[in-house]
């Protein structure tokens, strides 16, 4: 395990290797930040968000909690996508979860885990959404690698039913919304191609907010 001195070492280094090539690689990068990704994942450490994306400082704007959950009342993570979509004008919106995920894992048993509960009933419901499909998958390992992909789609719908990614794509025609899992057995990220448009489309009737129902005169148009 790496020392908590050594982390400091490890900076050193890093700011070296970045300069090595570009002086002033952090005198620009203090400027401003363009990030044409928002990515939303798990806390999990075993999922280092820049890295897998082969991303550098200043391309992804990162929002990360337990089980990579988008819940309507956690003021944390609509801030975060009304400020990546609004402010900082992004293409994309990932939302990643991962095979073995702890959080998915725990809302799978039957126990109460304190302060826990309110966050993981979000996945029971996921659960309880699809649970046809998942009770007819025997083997336990894959009904929860299932369970971790149908979360990650149920995620991007509630990233799709804001008000900020609704609006921004009628007038921009971005961001697109995107959901991926990472093996952490391979260290590949899988796209689930969730079909974003499809989905707009599915939700206006209940879940439009761009007002007028815009959504439905771009489709006619």
């Amino acid at each position: 395990m790496t020392s908590y001195d050594e982390i400091f070492d490890n900076n050193r280094l890093w700011v070296a290797n970045k300069t090595a090539g570009d002086k002033s690689f952090f005198e620009k990068l203090a400027k401003e930040q363009n990030p044409d990704y928002l990515y939303i994942g798990c806390s999990d450490s075993r999922v280092p968000t820049n890295e897998i994306m082969g991303l550098d400082a200043g391309e992804v704007f990162v929002h990360r909690n337990i089980a990579n959950l988008v819940n309507s009342v956690d003021l944390n993570v609509m801030s975060v996508i009304n400020y990546a979509v609004r402010h900082l004008g992004v293409k994309h919106i990932i939302v990643c979860g991962h095979y073995n995920c702890g959080g998915v894992k725990a809302a799978m048993q039957s126990a109460d885990l304190g302060l826990l509960n309110p966050w993981l009933r979000n996945i029971r419901d996921v659960y309880r959404l699809h649970r046809p499909e998942l009770d007819a998958i025997e083997d336990n390992a894959a009904r929860f690698n299932r369970l971790v992909e149908l979360n990650v789609q149920e995620q991007c719908i509630n990233v799709i039913k804001t008000a900020a990614v609704q609006q921004s794509y009628v007038e921009k025609s971005y961001p697109v919304v995107h959901g991926w899992v990472y093996d952490l057995y391979t260290g590949n990220l899988i796209d689930l191609k969730i079909d974003f448009e499809g989905i707009l489309h599915n939700i206006q009737e209940i879940y439009d907010l761009t007002g007028n129902g815009l959504m439905k005169k771009k489709d006619d148009q």
